[in-house]
């Protein structure tokens, strides 16, 4: 019986790392207390594993950030700012880089929520933090053999990019040969330590690559191999199929014992291992998913199995996830409140170790047939649901016009009286009254600070999606079902698992009285279709693009009541668009064409007079930046200064814009404050490729994960750096 994990959540049942950092972070708690609750989830976890039957259990997995950000920390490529000693990397620079400090600004962070290496000709490699060697002692201490777990050379340098100062066209590739002798020294070392096995995880084989790219591949593993003698190797992939020059390159590299491939997200997959596939290699089969919380067909997953089994050997077949369980909630057992049914379609992370467990032991010949009967019923109750389809919805979608655009807080105090409401501890009337007081606060904040067009700072939201979600029909919430974003950050996604409608107004109540708290325009807020649906556990039982547009519909019947309240100014959210974009080039214009459609349907109806926005998080948009032109809105904000001006180069490039944008003057991820001039040196460089007309001056993102101290000064310098620029511009004139 071979059974396999990607990885797993790290944020513990009861989110004890968010609240270990924050504590940190806040200087209540010393670096021994947060390490010692990341021992204690991780022998949690590891135990775990073990008693479910898990055979492969991976270790250095976990992370205090993410994980490229400890690669980084492996190799010593510490940007020089922080000013690195040179020793074991410690906590101080560690969080540095991640989220900047006093001094210094952090390193970018990118859509997929890792903190983005910097490197350049000059950079200094070494082993300068022995992480992975650590937990697998940690493991093995308590008696459990783990497989290391490494982002293996070549994904590390294509997911870096060049330091500042350095020539975009530096070729990152050309660093192979510098941190190859540092992995050379971890895999001797885990050796030494009595590993069996190490896995490499390179999921950058599934994007398209050159030549040059794919023989990185071959050269970096032709290198180690020596080094990997006498341990069995895993290189695994994942969110995508694997093209397949990248399939041959890949199940012909040396020294490389097993292969693992995504088979729910990478089904073409399947096509390549039924034509070929080397003799006596193991294939790591991902067929549980490993990104979504739906619970897995086992009928169906064991005949995938079994007709694998029968073409790469009977003992060569390891059961696995898609990718790491990280991504999903983790454990169903702490849902006490979710329908019955529905939750009997579910699968968190402790389930899915059962699921991949079971359908080994399956494939091995001893079959759980109470197990697998069970998951019959599920699977069959929530096809034939009637909770799952509405046919007024369907008909909606079919009969959807392809119309265009227009015509041309203290947090944990809002958080407590949230719950207090839903638990029906406070009244309606004193829970109004409480959230009138805090957007009362935040509009007087806005208008002393002398800000042009105010936000009413969403003191009734818990989150930008459950909020919408819990107000349409289609969607389910869960208790505990957090998911770590980055750092301390987690959500809870909402569970979509029927056609989506709207009952009634989500957000006028709250946005008309605000409005009437000041003259200046304030915005309604909503999150857009795509965000909602990115940000959700999404239904597999159809395609995204139609529950997409199923949301887009609901969206738009908000839109025009806030219209007609009198709201001016609408912003529709699309902060997740870019993290929706398939890897494969080949994939990504339909997803464009139907997330950018939906989108215009949200706002197709409302008159020339009524201000369109969107925001997007991430500012990797260079290459999409005719579909957000597509969008059609009268102003776009993005982010823009964790990542050098990035977003700027596409103007300087010749893209014509004409509406609204604002990129972002400063970084709301980092506690750091920027100074006057330092937001007037980024407008000023705004300047230089975009009118004064069309430039919008905004943060980055939302601002509801600061402190209101940081809030007022940081925003108080952006004033005055805008009102800076004003007066000499006019001057110039």
């Amino acid at each position: 019986m071979t059974s396999h994990i990607v990885g797993y959540p790290r944020i513990g049942s009861n989110r004890e790392l968010k609240f270990a950092l924050e504590s940190f972070w806040d200087g209540n708690s010393s670096a021994e207390d947060l390490q010692k609750v990341g021992l204690d989830l991780r022998s949690s976890i590891w135990k775990q594993m073990a008693s479910v039957g898990i055979k492969y259990i991976p270790s250095n997995t976990f992370s205090y950030y993410d994980h490229i950000l400890d690669i980084t920390a492996m190799l010593g490529a510490v940007p020089s700012r922080y000013n690195w000693n040179g020793a074991e990397i410690g906590f101080d620079t560690y969080f540095s880089m991640a989220r900047g400090n006093a001094s210094m600004p952090a390193m970018e962070m990118t859509k997929c929520h890792y903190i983005v290496p910097e490197l350049g000709p000059d950079t200094k490699f070494s082993y300068a933090s022995h992480k992975a060697l650590n937990e697998y002692k940690e493991a093995k201490a308590l008696g459990i053999e783990t497989v290391p777990v490494l982002v293996g050379p070549v994904s590390y340098l294509l997911l870096s990019k060049p330091a500042k100062g350095v020539e975009k066209s530096f070729s990152l590739l050309s660093l192979l040969g510098k941190i190859l002798p540092i992995y050379k020294e971890v895999v001797d070392e885990l050796k030494i330590a009595g590993a069996s096995w190490i896995q490499f995880d390179e999921p950058t084989l599934v994007l398209d690559l050159d030549s040059n790219q794919l023989q990185a591949f071959v050269d970096a593993y032709l290198d180690l191999e020596s080094n990997l003698c006498n341990l069995n190797v895993v290189v695994e992939t994942y969110f995508a199929d694997v093209p397949a020059e990248a399939y041959k390159i890949l199940t012909s590299l040396k020294g490389v014992t097993g292969f693992g491939f995504d088979l729910v997200r990478g089904s073409k997959t399947l096509d390549f291992i039924k034509t070929g596939f080397p003799t006596n290699k193991y294939l790591f089969a991902g067929i549980v998913d490993g990104r979504n919380i739906w619970a897995n067909d086992l009928t169906i997953s064991l005949s995938t199995l079994q007709a694998l089994r029968s073409l790469v050997g009977k003992d060569k077949v390891v059961v696995s996830t898609s990718c790491s369980l990280l991504h999903t909630a983790v454990d169903l057992v702490n849902e006490t409140k979710l329908d019955k049914d529905i939750k009997s379609w579910l699968a968190f992370a402790a389930q899915k170790l059962v699921e991949v467990n079971a359908l080994a032991t399956a494939l091995d010949g001893k079959k759980n047939e109470a197990l697998f009967a069970a998951n019959d019923s599920a699977q069959a109750s929530r096809r034939w649901s009637p909770r799952v389809i509405n046919e007024d919805v369907q008909k909606a979608i079919r009969l959807k016009e392809r119309e265009g655009g227009r015509r041309v807080a203290e947090v944990s105090q809002l958080m407590k009286k949230l719950s207090l409401h839903r638990g029906k501890r406070i009244s309606d009337e004193d829970y109004i009254n409480f959230i009138k007081e805090e957007i009362t606060k935040v509009v007087e904040l806005q208008e002393e600070l002398d800000i042009d067009v105010l936000v009413h700072g969403e003191p009734e939201r818990n989150d930008m999606v459950e909020y919408f979600g819990e107000q349409l029909s289609g969607f389910a919430f869960t208790v505990n079902g957090w998911v770590q974003s980055y750092g301390s950050r987690c959500v809870k996604p909402p569970i979509i698992y029927g056609d989506v409608s709207r009952p009634k107004a989500m957000t006028v109540f709250w946005s008309t009285m605000a409005q009437s708290m000041t003259s200046r325009p304030m915005k309604g807020m909503l999150t857009g279709p795509v965000t909602i649906l990115n940000w959700s556990f999404a239904r597999n039982d159809q395609p995204r693009h139609n529950t997409c547009y199923q949301i887009a519909l609901a969206i738009k019947d908000e839109v025009e009541d806030l219209e007609r309240a009198g709201i001016n100014v609408i912003q529709i959210d699309e902060a997740a668009l870019r993290e929706g974009l398939p890897l494969r080039k080949s994939e990504q214009d339909f997803y464009l064409d139907w997330a950018i459609h939906s989108f215009r349907i949200t706002n197709c109806r409302v008159q020339d007079t009524t201000q369109i926005h969107t925001h997007m998080c991430y500012s990797n948009f260079n290459d999409i930046i005719h579909a957000i032109i597509d969008m059609d809105a009268d102003v776009i904000t993005i982010e823009n200064s964790r990542s050098d001006e990035k977003l700027l180069a596409v103007f300087h490039g010749g893209v014509k814009y004409s509406a609204g944008i604002g990129p972002g003057v400063y970084d709301i991820h980092s506690p750091r404050i920027p100074s006057k001039e330092e937001i007037a040196n980024h407008i000023n460089i705004m300047l230089d490729v975009l009118e004064t007309n069309i430039l919008w001056v905004n943060p980055d993102c939302g601002l509801k994960t600061r402190k209101y101290e940081e809030v007022k000064l940081a925003l108080a310098n952006m004033v005055g750096a805008t009102k800076l620029i004003r007066t000499k511009s006019a001057n110039v004139m």
